[in-house]
């Protein structure tokens, strides 16, 4: 038999009504997120890697050699791997390949190209 005084809706009623709040809230964010607006520290990202066009950049390596040939570019890297540089080729969008090597051993990857 249910109580007569109506205080078994109280609690689904607060349920439904602290949902509803909730969602009101986080629709709002999600408006907030979404609209245009004008970011002052736009200016700022620029330069940051995150904001930009990844076609340069290689990480933690930098380029080695450059060239137009994918076989040219196994041979550099079959050439620095006989000196001990470990190395990895990469296309880039304009279709050269580069080889890449780590920052500490491009100065002698690139004597080790340009003598050969």
């Amino acid at each position: 038999m249910p109580p007569s005084d109506g205080w078994y809706l109280v609690g689904p009623f607060i349920a439904v009504a602290l949902v509803g709040f909730l969602g009101a809230i986080f629709w709002r964010i999600g408006l907030q997120w979404n609209q245009a607006r004008d970011d002052p520290l736009r200016d700022l990202y620029d330069g940051l890697a995150i904001f930009h066009d990844y076609g340069d950049d290689y990480g933690l390596l930098c380029p080695a050699a450059a060239t137009d040939d994918p076989d040219l570019a196994d041979q550099i890297r079959e050439l620095l791997a006989t000196a001990g540089i470990r190395s990895t080729s990469a296309a880039r969008p304009d279709g050269r390949f580069l080889v890449l090597v780590f920052p500490e051993e491009a100065e002698e990857a690139r004597r080790l190209v340009g003598s050969s």
